[in-house]
């Protein structure tokens, strides 16, 4: 089984990027967010574990991919989780990625991605950095990330990101009804992530399955039943999750589309059916900022 294999998105209609390969140095994410849809398919999901013969298996699927593909690190674990700052594999596979003519899409958490910023600017134009910030509000971060760095580390990565010259992108991903979603909460974050110096900013809501509905309602067991009725009642399936209704849904991008432009930053959805709020060339991936 390949280590590096072609992105599929379980064929999402809703999903427009171009073609790449996804590539996770580890099974499973130390950061354990609750709305995390990765505990659905695998085991032990938030015990993070690294890719046995990883440097081996990539060389190997490395010679049957052309020379200048675009690799996404990491689309099922954050390619910084915990046990990164030990091991390194990520920066292993960056430098053998980025010495081998391939471009590179990073998605993480982790203040720990500053410690690579010697690739990212020896290769300049062949990196994308986005960086998840949900709120900035510490109590939330706290019930939502729990084991996720805090969001002002987050930020400050994303500055020091930006000011190396790598493309920084934020994603506000995703937004969850009654939790991160009031409106000076979504305006602190898109402030903020203009200030950082992001070139674009990413929105979408939360998909609920039931594994991480559980925890999201453990976790804020005040909000229960408001968002039982509005996933489970009011909300509709599909694709395997089940998403909140419509109007909700465009109502609230809508609105972080016009913070975001207002801010000169490019806006982009993700996994959601409005495709004409993103700004023409672009995409949620990040990987148009790529030379």
């Amino acid at each position: 089984m390949p280590i590096i294999a072609k992105f599929d998105p379980w064929g999402n209609p809703l999903c427009p990027c171009p073609p790449k390969y996804g590539l996770n140095p580890y099974t499973g994410c130390g950061h354990s967010c609750t709305y995390c849809y990765i505990s659905s398919y695998i085991p032990r999901a938030f015990e993070p574990r690294p890719k046995e013969g990883l440097v081996r298996a990539v060389l190997r699927d490395l010679a049957k991919i052309p020379k200048g593909s675009v690799i996404s690190l990491s689309n099922s674990s954050d390619p910084y989780t915990p046990p990164e700052s030990k091991l390194q594999l990520t920066r292993q596979i960056l430098r053998i990625l980025l010495e081998s003519g391939y471009k590179v899409l990073i998605v993480t958490k982790s203040p720990l991605v500053v410690r690579d910023l010697d690739l990212f600017t020896k290769y300049p134009g062949k990196v994308v950095v986005q960086i998840t910030i949900t709120t900035l509000r510490e109590d939330i971060a706290e019930r939502l990330e729990p084991h996720a760095p805090r969001p002002i580390a987050r930020l400050k990565a994303a500055a020091e990101v930006a000011r190396a010259g790598v493309p920084l992108g934020v994603r506000l991903d995703p937004i969850v009804p009654f939790i991160n979603d009031g409106q000076n909460e979504l305006r602190a974050v898109v402030d903020a992530a203009a200030q950082a110096g992001a070139r674009q900013l990413v929105a979408s809501t939360y998909k609920a399955k039931p594994d991480n509905f559980a925890r999201l309602v453990a976790a804020f067991p005040d909000l229960a039943e408001k968002l039982k009725e509005m996933y489970w009642v009011k909300g509709t399936f599909f694709h395997g999750q089940r998403y909140a209704p419509r109007e909700y849904r465009l109502r609230v991008l809508s609105y972080v589309k016009e913070l975001a432009e207002a801010r000169g930053l490019q806006f982009d959805i993700c996994r959601e059916e409005f495709f004409e709020l993103n700004t023409p060339g672009t995409y949620c991936d990040g990987s148009h900022l790529l030379k």
